[in-house]
C-alpha cells in the first residue's frame, strides 16, 4: 500500500530529509530560516514532502513547525496521493493524526492506489486509536453535514473495500468493534476486493480471526450470506484450514445471540450501560463457542478480552447483596427508567436482545418492565445504596466496568430465557421486584 518512505535512500543533498526523519528540529529549523524555499522539496521518487517524512515518522515537532505558518498545505500529495494524513494513520502516528486533523486536514482525500482514505488506513493498520480520533472528526466536522457521518463510515475504496472489509481481513477486532459501534454495516458486499460479493463476514472467515467473526455475528452477520462465486462463509473458512472459525461459521451450530436490538433505544444507550450489555452479551455468546468447539474437537484460544469475569474474592454472598429477582445469580447492574426497577445484565439482555430475527415474522414491539410492565425507555447503570450512607453511588463508574460472572440460564443459541419463560407472572413481584442491592464499596470487583 505504499507504506515505505524514499527518503530513506534517495539523494538528500540539503540535508533536511533525514533532518526531519530523525526528529532534528533545530537542524530543519536552521535549514528553512536560510533557504524558505525547501520547506516546498520533495523526494525524488515518491514525491514525498517533509511534512510526509514527518507525519509518518511521529516527529509531532517538526509537524508543527511546518504547519505553523500556514504556507505548507496539510493536504500536500505524494506520488501516489497519499496525503500525510493517510501516512500518519497507516503507521499509527496518533499525535500526528490529531495535529493534522487540528489543521484541518481533508480526511475525504482518496490515494490513488487503491482509492483508500485515512479511515481506510487506520483499519487497514489496525490503529484503532487513529481510527476513532479520525470518526470522531467525522462527527464534527462539515463531512457530517456535506456527506453524512454513516455514509462517511461506510465509505468504499477503488475496489468496494469499506473500512469494515479492511479490518475484518486484516484480524482487527478492536478497529471492527469501533466500526460495527459507529454504524458499519455488518452485511456490506464488496465489489473486486478479495472475491466479489464478500461481506465482512467472509473476509473474517478467509483471516481466521475468531475475535472478528465473534464481533460481526454479535451484530447480526450474516452465516448464510453467499459471495459471487456461491460460496457461505463457513466454505471460505474450510478452504483456507480455519477449522476453529469454520465450527463456529457452520449454519447447523446454533446460532449466536445479537446486538443491537433493533429496537430504537438500543442504540441510544447512556454508554455505561451499553457496555454491560455488551459484555454480558459477549460472554453468553463465548460459552456458546466453548459448546460448539469443544463439540468438534477444538479448543479456544484465550480472548484478547476476559472470556469469564469472576466475582472478587472480597465479594460477600447473597446473605449480604440481594440478586436480581429475576435469575437470583447476578447482582443487579442496570436500572429502567423511569420506573426505577433492576435486573442484572443477563437478564435484560434477555428482555431486550434477541437472535437474528426472520424479517417476515419479527416484531419490533418495545420490551416491557417484568415487575410493572410498563414498556423500557431508557437503561441505565443501576444506582445503589452503601449501608447507612444517604448518597447514591455509582455501582459501576464509568472509568472502570466490573467483569461479570458468566450467565448460567441463557438457552443454548436463542435469546430466550428460561427465567422469563413465564415473564406475564412478574408483575405481581413489584413490591419486592425492584432488585435494589445493598454492597460495601469494596465488595465490588475493580479489576
Amino acid at each position: 500500500m505504499g507504506q515505505g518512505l524514499s527518503c530513506k535512500v534517495v539523494q538528500d543533498e540539503h540535508g533536511l530529509f533525514t533532518a526531519v526523519q530523525y526528529g532534528h528540529l533545530d537542524i530543519v529549523n536552521n535549514l528553512l530560516l536560510k533557504d524558505p524555499s525547501l520547506i516546498h522539496q520533495t523526494t525524488v521518487y515518491d514525491r514525498h514532502s517533509a511534512l510526509h517524512i514527518a507525519a509518518a515518522n511521529a516527529q509531532i515537532e517538526i509537524v508543527c513547525l511546518l504547519l505553523k505558518n500556514g504556507s505548507v498545505n496539510p493536504d500536500c500529495l505524494n506520488r501516489h496521493k497519499q496525503t500525510p494524513l493517510m501516512l500518519a494513520a497507516m503507521h499509527g502516528k496518533i499525535a500526528c493524526v490529531e495535529k493534522l486533523i487540528e489543521a484541518k486536514a481533508n480526511i475525504l482525500m482518496f490515494d490513488s492506489l487503491n482509492g483508500r482514505t485515512c479511515l481506510h488506513y487506520a483499519a487497514y493498520y489496525g490503529h484503532s486509536d487513529c481510527l476513532e480520533a479520525i470518526l470522531s472528526a467525522a462527527r464534527t466536522s462539515h463531512v457530517a453535514a456535506s456527506w453524512g457521518f454513516s455514509r462517511f463510515v461506510n465509505i468504499r475504496d477503488g475496489k468496494g473495500a469499506t473500512p469494515l472489509h479492511l479490518a475484518s481481513r486484516q484480524r482487527r477486532s478492536q478497529c471492527v468493534h469501533m466500526l460495527l459501534d459507529n454504524g458499519a454495516l455488518v452485511s456490506a458486499s464488496t465489489g473486486g476486493y478479495g472475491f466479489s460479493g464478500s461481506t465482512p463476514l467472509h473476509l473474517a472467515a478467509r483471516g481466521g480471526s475468531i475475535d472478528c467473526i465473534r464481533e460481526l455475528l454479535a451484530w447480526g452477520a450474516d452465516r448464510l450470506h453467499r459471495d459471487a462465486s456461491g460460496r457461505i462463509p463457513y466454505l471460505v473458512a474450510l478452504k483456507h484450514k480455519n477449522e476453529a472459525c469454520a465450527a463456529l461459521l457452520n449454519p447447523s451450530s446454533a446460532a449466536p445471540l445479537v446486538w443491537p436490538s433493533p429496537l430504537k433505544f438500543i442504540s441510544e444507550l447512556n454508554q455505561d450501560a451499553k457496555a454491560l450489555l455488551e459484555q454480558a452479551l459477549m460472554e453468553a455468546n463465548r460459552a456458546r463457542e466453548k459448546t460448539i468447539l469443544k463439540g468438534a474437537g477444538y479448543s479456544l484460544q484465550s480472548p484478547s478480552h476476559s472470556d469469564t469475569g469472576t466475582v472478587d474474592d472480597n465479594t460477600s454472598e447473597a446473605s449480604e447483596t440481594e440478586l436480581c429477582y429475576i435469575c437470583f445469580d447476578q447482582v443487579c447492574t442496570i436500572e429502567v427508567q423511569d420506573c426505577g426497577h433492576q435486573m442484572c445484565a443477563q437478564c435484560t439482555l434477555a428482555l431486550c436482545c434477541h437472535n437474528k430475527p426472520d424479517p417476515t415474522t419479527a416484531s419490533v414491539t418495545a420490551p416491557v418492565c417484568p415487575f410493572c410492565r410498563s414498556n423500557i425507555a431508557r437503561l441505565v447503570v443501576a444506582k445503589v445504596k452503601v449501608n447507612d450512607f444517604d448518597n447514591d453511588l455509582d455501582l459501576y463508574p464509568s472509568c472502570k466496568l466490573p467483569k461479570l460472572r458468566k450467565a448460567r440460564n441463557f438457552s443454548e443459541g436463542s435469546s430466550s430465557f428460561k427465567g422469563i419463560s413465564g415473564v406475564s407472572s412478574f408483575g405481581k413481584m413489584v413490591g419486592r421486584g425492584s432488585g435494589k442491592v445493598s454492597v460495601d464499596s469494596e465488595c465490588i470487583d475493580k479489576s
